[in-house]
């Protein structure tokens, strides 16, 4: 187990943290916090997975009563003490979200579901028809009603990740690919080996986003992640505050917990300081194809014009892809690995990593401090999923 920094050995290592996307970079600025000396290797550039294809969500709206919604709340307070600290560079905009339903049966069960919410701690109010134009006066006319979430947030995912990073003052080795964890006779981790050489630590982090299942077999254990493709729009810039809050049509929820690989779509609309409006999010599960998908893209612009009609004309200047890194039962997977000694997962959070990381990084930090984390990690649990093979590694 790593102990403070302080009572190591000077230049020794506590942890070694496998990926620089905001979750890793989370995980290692929450360590040293915690008086831990830790090293961030990645085999690309900072942000250069999933957390570059981002949008820069920070939501309470869509996620049920909950361990991740536990995980959300949490991070939403971290995120706000972050805001305080981290360089405006990252554009932290609590901006509140706005989930609309179409008609009556679709705003019945929106409220339904927000009421569920509320128990939970989080900010929702019901607005009827005639006060969505006063959050929103360029929405479509003729929605059912809706519900304000104050609490939802935008970030900057590449510039949050590289400003958590800078504030950790880690050591950071970019474009090193691990090649194998190093293990000692009982099979507890000693560290890691790169295309540069040994890198020892008694802690290995799996902060790998989609390629999580990959290294922790690595590591000799198991963990069924898989590639869940997104797209994203972007258009033209725009005059500011043309979209105020987030904004999503009601049946995103749904899309977000579908297990269907089939493609999926739900518009969720929202500017940016910069000017351009992105409009997301689509999910399937494609392997690691980039493939750009006419189809895709077309319904995303058709859902988005739908709901903000003003939309219809602007040009998207560019459209990118990425992947979710997705698990069968849609919570990541936080906190120690009980098969391999030494070995913490920070991985598996789908499309909310970004807005999940300050949480999972506090929460594996404390697993490295051997202290008791803020939240129940059982239902994060590593090792909740069978091999296929029947054996739980």
């Amino acid at each position: 187990m790593p102990t403070r920094h302080g009572s190591h050995v000077p230049g020794a290592l506590d942890a070694v943290i496998v990926g620089a996307g905001v979750v890793g970079a989370a995980c290692a600025y929450y360590a040293g916090r915690a008086g831990l000396a830790v090293a961030v290797v990645d085999r690309g550039p900072v942000a250069g997975g999933t957390t570059g294809a981002g949008e820069g969500n920070l939501l309470v709206s869509d996620k049920a009563a909950g361990p991740e919604l536990d995980l959300a709340l949490l991070s939403t307070r971290l995120w706000r003490e972050l805001a305080r600290t981290l360089p405006p560079e990252t554009e932290y905009e609590p901006k509140g979200g706005l989930v609309v339903a179409a008609d009556g049966a679709a705003l019945t069960a929106l409220r339904a579901f927000a009421e569920s919410q509320r128990g939970a701690g989080v900010e929702a109010h019901d607005i009827p028809a005639d006060g969505l134009r006063d959050l929103e006066p360029h929405l479509a006319p003729g929605l059912a009603g809706g519900v304000h979430y104050p609490q939802d947030a935008q970030i900057q995912p590449a510039m949050a990740a590289a400003q958590l990073l800078r504030a950790a003052r880690a050591e950071v080795r970019l474009g090193e690919e691990v090649t194998a964890v190093l293990t000692d006779a009982r099979g507890a981790v000693r560290g890691v080996r790169t295309t540069r050489g040994d890198l020892r630590a008694p802690a290995v982090v799996n902060a790998t986003g989609t390629w999580g299942g990959g290294f922790a077999a690595l590591a000799g254990t198991h963990l069924p992640v898989l590639p869940r493709r997104g797209f994203v729009l972007v258009t033209e810039p725009l005059p500011p505050r043309l979209v105020r809050h987030k904004v999503y049509a009601a049946d995103y929820v749904t899309d977000v917990a579908s297990d269907s690989a089939a493609l999926r779509s739900s518009a969720v609309v929202e500017g940016t300081p910069a000017g351009p409006v992105l409009i997301g999010a689509t999910r399937e599960r494609a392997g690691f194809d980039r493939s750009l998908s006419p189809r895709a893209l077309r319904r995303l612009a058709a859902q988005a014009t739908a709901l903000f009609p003003v939309l219809t004309g602007v040009r998207a200047i560019r459209a990118y892809s990425g992947f979710r890194p997705y698990l069968p039962d849609h919570l990541p997977a936080v906190g120690p690995d009980p098969r391999v000694p030494g070995l913490h997962h920070a991985c598996g959070h789908e499309g909310a990593g970004i807005g999940l990381a300050p949480a999972t990084g506090l929460l594996v930090a404390a697993g490295l401090c051997g202290e008791q984390p803020a939240l129940d990690l059982a239902p994060l649990r590593p090792d909740r999923f069978t091999h296929p093979g029947g054996d739980p590694r």
